[in-house]
Order: C-alpha cells, then sequence, then structure tokens
C-alpha cells in the first residue's frame, strides 16, 4: 500500500477516534506532501514521500529542542507524540550496530582514508540507508570510522 493511502485511512481512523494529535499530524503530513506536489506538478513515489516525513521529523526535533530549553512540558509532550506517529510510516530504522557494519563497509568500497573523504561516504550512504538511518546519527558514525 502506498504511504499516501495509509496516510488517508489513518487520518479517517483518528478523526472516528477523536485522536486529535493524530489527525492533526497526519493533515500537517499530508499538507505538506500536497504542497510538493503542487510545486513540482508531479505526484510523489513513496521514496519521496520518506524524504518529505524524515524532513517533518526533523524540524519536530528542533522545536522539541526549543521546547525542552523553554520548559513548555505541554509542547513536549505533544511533540514527542507527533515525532512517534511520524516515524511510524518510515522504514525499519537500522540499529547503530547495523549503520557502524554499513559505514565500515563502504568506507572500504569508496577507498576513504581521511575526514577529507566523507562527503564522497556521506553520499555512498545515502542510497544504502535512504529512509532507514537518521543524518546526524549517520555523520557522527562515520565522523567516528574515518577518524580511527
Amino acid at each position: 500500500m502506498l504511504i499516501k493511502e495509509l496516510l488517508m485511512q489513518d487520518l479517517k481512523a483518528a478523526m472516528r477516534d477523536k485522536d486529535v494529535v493524530k489527525k492533526s499530524t497526519v493533515i500537517m503530513l499530508r499538507a505538506a506532501i500536497k504542497q510538493v506536489e503542487v510545486d513540482t506538478r508531479v505526484e510523489l513515489a513513496d521514496q519521496d514521500v520518506i524524504e518529505i516525513i524524515q524532513k517533518q521529523i526533523k524540524q519536530k526535533k528542533a522545536a522539541l529542542e526549543e521546547f525542552m530549553k523553554a520548559s513548555r512540558e505541554d509542547l513536549i509532550n505533544e511533540t514527542e507524540a507527533e515525532i512517534a506517529i511520524l516515524m511510524d510510516y518510515l522504514p525499519e530504522q537500522l540499529t547503530v550496530e547495523e549503520l557502524r557494519k554499513l559505514v565500515s563497509e563502504t568506507i572500504k568500497e569508496v577507498g576513504a582514508v581521511s575526514m577529507k573523504d566523507m562527503g564522497s561516504v556521506m553520499a555512498a550512504m545515502k542510497d544504502k540507508t535512504s529512509g532507514r538511518a537518521d543524518g546526524k546519527t549517520l555523520s557522527t558514525i562515520i565522523k567516528e570510522c574515518l577518524s580511527n
């Protein structure tokens, strides 16, 4: 099933169940997808939708940090719930150990030897981990592996 179809089903279920947070999160996500489709005049595939979801998660995590600094418990709880809902639409995430193994293999494939090669490793990893790993975590692991 396409992610967009799943979103529509989940929206209907959230409305039926009166789940306000899930309803607003799915509406926000569907609006972001529709905006990109209107701007580009192209029907988005699941991979493109996954990229939009990842972008939304990244924005929510940045907002969450700000809410924590301001000690806004009400907004912290809601934002954490929104992130959890968005994560449900992503493919299963790779563990840190799986990422380390993939990074090590990719470093050997690319022939990277120093931090100067980080860009080529990141580019190669993007295809392998698309939608299954957070870019920040991936970057940290690559830095660790290249500095050893």
